[in-house]
């Protein structure tokens, strides 16, 4: 094939704040890498789709790939990334063959970049022979500023932002990036470095990069917009677990250890923060409770981290077509304290679900058995939406 598709979703999605890498957070009900392939396979002409991923989720990548892609599934690759975005391209390109002529270099945070942009940047780099980006005017004022002092208006009629997939003849991208002395911001940057020409098409407004939350929530809206007014119908799921001191026994609270604090007795690790979680995302899409699905009865959950039991609701939810949208859990008792490790048990939990986290706690100020410091409660609404 003379096309190729090096999409870049190596990213950590730091800026985003979930805990996960980005291409992995939900978007409406399905993962933003999913959103990022399709319209890839719905192009005029056979094209070649090379993804680069963290190399810690190649597996889980692949699975992506291989239900996006369907019957195309051999027209596909999956290559761990680099330290940055610069290394993960490069590992891109070199997977490709030299029968490609153009590539196309996508990042998977602009999930709901139309079709037609992809084959306008493939047809101009076809036409020119030269590196094409897409691109949108500039509407708000800009201004040049010296700390905090403005210094004058830049004239912004020649003045566009750049979205990507950004296209090139392969052979040309492979030397700009071979003969590179500095990372630069895209793609193009480094073609322009190497002495080449870089054009303009129309982008598309559709075609923004997820960076936030904020970012995150407007995909959802678009998504709940092109799939009727109010979009699939989320369900919410409630889960409470209460469990006893074991001082014998490792403190394990949000999937992380507290050392020196006494431990929860269970048949797992006691784990009533995951295993509150599990309950709520199981009730959430009507498929029972923790007990019924990861009973005392079965040998392979003793001693089971309580991470186990999340993955396994999770999965359960996505055989039934839905996906986590949101969880919150509160932690109820006097110790371990949370506090100062809320923002890392959001993190943990957050990598685990698959979508946002948040934790809280409080204390019952002496009463009943948490007050006593007797055990732990906590208890975690879940949202999930059909996919």
């Amino acid at each position: 094939m003379s096309r190729a598709v090096v999409v870049v979703a190596a990213g950590s999605g730091t800026r985003l704040g979930i805990g996960t890498a980005k291409a992995f957070v939900p978007v409406a009900g399905s993962l933003m890498l999913a959103r990022a392939l399709e319209p890839l396979f719905t192009l005029a002409l056979p094209t070649l789709v090379v993804v680069v991923a963290p190399a810690d989720r190649l597996d889980e990548c692949r699975q992506v790939v291989a239900t996006a892609a369907g019957a195309a599934v051999p027209y596909t690759a999956v290559v761990p990334g680099g330290t940055d975005r610069h290394a993960s391209v490069q590992a891109g390109l070199a997977a490709l063959p030299d029968s490609v002529d153009v590539v196309l270099v996508h990042d998977a945070a602009r999930c709901l970049t139309p079709a037609s942009q992809f084959e306008r940047v493939f047809d101009a780099v076809e036409t020119s022979g030269d590196g094409v980006v897409p691109a949108l005017p500039v509407v708000d004022t800009v201004k040049r500023v010296d700390g905090d002092v403005v210094r004058e208006t830049v004239d912004r009629s020649a003045l566009v932002g750049v979205q990507t997939p950004q296209g090139f003849p392969l052979a040309a991208l492979r030397q700009a990036y071979a003969v590179s002395a500095r990372s630069e911001t895209d793609d193009a940057g480094v073609f322009q470095a190497a002495g080449r020409t870089v054009r303009s098409v129309p982008g598309d407004a559709d075609a923004f990069k997820v960076t936030t939350r904020w970012d995150l929530g407007r995909a959802e809206s678009i998504v709940r917009a092109r799939n009727g007014a109010d979009g699939p119908a989320v369900r919410i799921g409630l889960g409470v677990d209460v469990h006893a001191f074991d001082a014998g026994s490792p403190c394990r609270v949000g999937l992380l250890d507290f050392p020196g604090e006494p431990g929860l007795s269970g048949h797992s690790d006691g784990d009533a923060v995951a295993h509150a979680v599990c309950d709520a995302l199981l009730s959430a899409g009507g498929l029972g409770d923790i007990g019924g699905r990861f009973g005392t009865a079965d040998p392979r959950y003793a001693g089971a981290a309580g991470g186990v039991f999340v993955r396994g609701a999770v999965s359960l939810l996505a055989e039934a077509g839905l996906a986590p949208v949101s969880v919150t859990v509160q932690v109820v008792g006097n110790r371990p304290r949370i506090g100062a490790r809320r923002t890392e048990m959001q993190d943990a939990l957050a990598a685990v679900v698959g979508a946002p986290v948040a934790v809280s706690g409080t204390t019952t100020d002496g009463l009943g058995f948490t007050g006593r410091g007797e055990g732990l409660a906590a208890i975690a609404t879940a949202v999930v939406r059909p996919v």
